[in-house]
């Protein structure tokens, strides 16, 4: 790759918990710039975290949560000779976050007949409490890795 690779962006700590990771949430909760109602869904989703699970701080409940969906494998297609071979590979940290927030949010998404805010909470209170749709997809992303084990000799 010429140039190298790009800079990482820093965000900015949310206003109210002054946390970077949940910032980061709240970009990628945004659709169309709104900002504000982006906040608003994530922070009315994190009080209902905190009210359901005990827990007293809200940043620590979300890291749990988010913990337990985070992929420490997975899949990657690596072409050997003709055929295509499922290679198991570890995955960096930054991506094990990205994964997790991702399929969080398009787990919550995916769930209907409720405003965002209610659906991303119930996601979260069960990721907490290790089950759910997100933890599911680490999970099974984990079973693809164990069945293709024998192909990790072709790791990149």
């Amino acid at each position: 790759m010429r140039g190298g690779a790009p800079k990482r962006r820093l965000t900015q700590p949310d206003s109210v918990f002054h946390s970077d990771l949940i910032a980061r949430l709240i970009n990628r909760v945004m659709w169309s710039g709104k900002k504000g109602i982006a906040e608003k869904i994530v922070y009315t989703a994190l009080e209902q975290l905190t009210k359901k699970t005990g827990e007293a701080n809200s940043v620590r409940a979300f890291e749990k949560a988010l913990d337990n969906i985070r992929p420490n494998l997975e899949i990657r297609s690596k072409r050997v000779g003709g055929s295509t071979y499922q290679v198991p590979v570890e995955v960096r940290p930054e991506k094990q976050e990205a994964m997790a927030m991702r399929w969080l949010i398009n787990y919550a998404r995916a769930r209907k007949g409720k405003p965002m805010a209610v659906k991303l909470g119930q996601e979260l209170i069960d990721a907490f409490n290790n089950t759910g749709s997100a933890v599911k997809k680490k999970e099974d992303t984990h079973k693809m890795a164990e069945a293709n084990r024998a192909y990790a000799h072709y790791r990149f």
